[in-house]
């Protein structure tokens, strides 16, 4: 290999078709200056160093060993999509403040206690904590009521329930994760959007009661302008608040406005199967475009996006 071609890593898991379409596609805009490739990693020494210039992680956020890895990395230069130092902080909850001050509309939602103790606490680790209103959260929701984990994706641990009955059966399920519990929308519309670079946009059609493999909807009919429009500004504010460059948001519709449901995944389903041909072809193509530029021109070392102005300008508005 030529001495002056930069090395984009790519660290996955389980999936196939996303990662290898990507180190095709890298190439093939790399013009030998940059090419891509499975990382390779094993026992990290404190005097590592690293021969790429580029990281794009998919699977650290299920793997403990990658994200410290991917850190040390970030120490050392190398430039990782998405930030593991963010991405270790970020949580559902914290992720409507930040919709919020970019003005993007949220579902109502509360943060509950967990319910069962974490490991290495006891009562008295709560000294601080009072018992819930119960029917102050109810009237506050309504029914139905959503409960998911403040950190956590893939709808696991998702439940929808209809009354207070349903709501304490799922809530006693939830072991010692941190819940949240949040309106459900009735909506007219549902959009699985990807953001990449912070900039380039794709809205997919998306029905969230289909299993799995049915979820991204074909053959839809064409979107209207303006909702179409807002639908790209919301998604956006979002990825450029949060400081991802790979992320999905989900966008709920009902009665034109757009609520942001889901919206902290920087490591997105991309698999061919499920997103279908068109949405994998759009991933692949500007993932790698976006990849490319950032080996060939790459952004100083940041910590968040831009949220932290964010919040401080809507903290000014409402003084």
């Amino acid at each position: 290999m030529p001495a002056a071609t930069k090395k984009i890593g790519l660290l996955f898991g389980v999936e196939d078709s996303f990662p290898w379409a990507l180190v095709d596609a890298i190439a093939a805009r790399g013009g030998g200056e940059v090419v891509a490739e499975a990382v390779s990693i094993s026992a990290l020494r404190d005097t590592q160093s690293f021969d790429y210039a580029l990281i794009l992680d998919r699977i650290s956020h299920e793997v403990p060993f990658y994200r410290t890895f991917l850190k040390v990395a970030a120490a050392r230069g190398v430039q990782i999509v998405n930030n593991p130092f963010w991405w270790s902080a970020d949580d559902k909850y914290f992720g409507n403040i930040v919709a919020d001050a970019v003005g993007v509309a949220t579902p109502r939602t509360m943060l509950l206690p967990h319910k069962h103790r974490p490991p290495n606490t006891e009562a008295a680790s709560y000294r601080n904590m009072r018992f819930v209103d119960w029917n102050g959260v109810f009237e506050y929701l309504g029914f139905p009521i959503f409960l998911k984990p403040a950190y956590g994706g893939g709808w696991k641990d998702v439940y929808k329930v209809d009354d207070a009955g349903a709501f304490f059966t799922a809530y006693d399920s939830s072991r010692d994760l941190v819940m949240m519990a949040q309106e459900a929308i009735a909506f007219d519309s549902y959009f699985r959007i990807y953001v990449i670079g912070r900039e380039r946009v794709h809205l997919m059609r998306y029905d969230p009661s289909q299993p799995f493999e049915r979820r991204y909807v074909r053959d839809a009919p064409p979107l209207e302008a303006a909702l179409a429009e807002r639908l790209r500004r919301d998604a956006l504010a979002l990825s450029v608040a949060l400081g991802y460059d790979m992320n999905t948001v989900e966008l709920a519709v009902r009665g034109g406005i757009p609520y942001a449901i889901d919206f902290t995944n920087p490591a997105p389903d991309a698999d061919r199967y499920s997103i279908g041909d068109d949405n994998f072809d759009w991933i692949v193509t500007n993932m790698a475009d976006v990849l490319v530029e950032r080996v060939r021109n790459p952004r100083p070392f940041e910590l968040t996006g831009a949220w932290p102005q964010a919040l401080a300008a809507r903290a000014r508005e409402r003084a």
